[in-house]
């Protein structure tokens, strides 16, 4: 085993989709914890893992999209960010993916997987991309590059 890094890398995904001629953005609430604002899918990286199968495997744990329903268009963005309440610095890894089945306009996902959100409760919806502009934890702080 090697010595754990230091920085924790993480991955976000802005998966978008295209309705009624606008772009529109997949974001959440917390069922449990609507305090937590909206966010949008993301997470840890293994230590072994690369970003790209970090990316799909919270995708799918937190939403239920799978990597077949999804084409990456690309990584937006690497951006270290400063968490206040844990003391911490994350590296921030933006990925773009759009979704390419039909999805519902809004459901709920039970997070699937062992990790920290394993087992909560999330709603998902699609909000038009100007307004997805006041995510949590400056997890908009990409948006401008889609």
């Amino acid at each position: 085993m090697g010595h754990a890094p230091i920085v924790k890398r993480k991955v976000l995904a802005y998966i978008t989709r295209e309705h009624n001629d606008q772009k529109e953005l997949l974001v959440f609430k917390h069922c449990e914890h609507p305090e937590a604002g909206l966010q949008v899918p993301g997470g840890t990286v293994e230590d072994s893992e690369l970003l790209i199968d970090a990316l799909y495997r919270e995708v799918e744990e937190e939403s239920g999209l799978k990597r077949e329903e999804l084409h990456l268009q690309g990584k937006l963005h690497k951006h270290m960010y400063y968490s206040e309440d844990r003391a911490k610095y994350y590296e921030r890894n933006f990925f773009h993916l759009e979704v390419t089945a039909d999805t519902a306009d809004e459901w709920e996902h039970i997070v699937d997987g062992d990790g920290e959100d394993g087992g909560l409760h999330f709603k998902f919806q699609w909000a038009p991309i100007d307004e997805a502009t006041h995510l949590a934890a400056n997890q908009d702080n990409a948006v401008d590059w889609l």
